[in-house]
């Protein structure tokens, strides 16, 4: 298991082949408008994870941008209307077809709502994440140890994860269900960035 740190954009072919990539993303915060996206990681769920530390300045990743909306390529992640929201304002590209991990937790876990990926993790795959990186100054000019390795924990297990979701939302018979919250997820993401982030437009009121 490695991990490798990439400045600006992926490597030429560094996924050439993969059907499905695990994907995280790293912030100033989690305002959308407000806080930059500074570090994107991926995994092909090999046990290597990629760590990507963006030049804000432009944005420029071809490669990172090609395979986000490449749609061979299922996108694995946990909570990824924010990741999704966040690729589309600074990347300029839509991410699809996408498979997200709470998602799938929410739907298939219906006696806890512990839905973390740190409690999902834990109890699905027997890790134990640490979370300690997780508010550090990610726009710094260069990431620490400790950060490319909090940055690749949060991608290594989405596979696995994904697998043994798979199995429980089969199991309970909401696997067509997750499916479509699933494609529905970009369009949420969207919204978020047109001004409808705090609003159900499906409640009555």
């Amino acid at each position: 298991m490695a991990s490798f740190v990439h400045e600006g954009d992926l490597p030429d072919g560094v996924f050439a082949g993969a059907t499905a990539i695990a994907i995280d993303s790293e912030t100033m915060g989690l305002r959308l408008g407000r806080d930059p996206l500074c570090v994107v990681q991926l995994s092909a769920g090999d046990g290597d994870a990629h760590v990507v530390r963006l030049d804000r300045s432009t944005y420029h990743a071809p490669n990172l941008k090609k395979l986000l909306a490449d749609p061979a390529v299922l996108k694995l992640f946990h909570f990824g209307r924010f990741d999704i929201a966040m690729f589309l304002l600074h990347l300029g590209v839509m991410t699809a077809p996408v498979y997200c991990t709470k998602i799938a937790s929410k739907l298939a876990r219906t006696y806890t709502d512990r839905h973390g990926l740190k409690d999902v993790t834990r109890e699905l795959m027997g890790v134990e994440l640490s979370k300690a990186q997780q508010s550090s100054d990610w726009g710094a000019d260069s990431l620490s140890p400790e950060q490319v390795a909090y940055a690749a924990s949060d991608v290594l297990h989405l596979h696995g994860l994904r697998e043994r979701l798979n199995a429980m939302l089969v199991r309970e018979g909401r696997m067509a269900l997750a499916q479509a919250a699933f494609d529905y997820l970009p369009h949420r993401a969207a919204l978020d960035l047109a001004g409808w982030e705090d609003v159900d437009i499906f409640a009555h009121a």
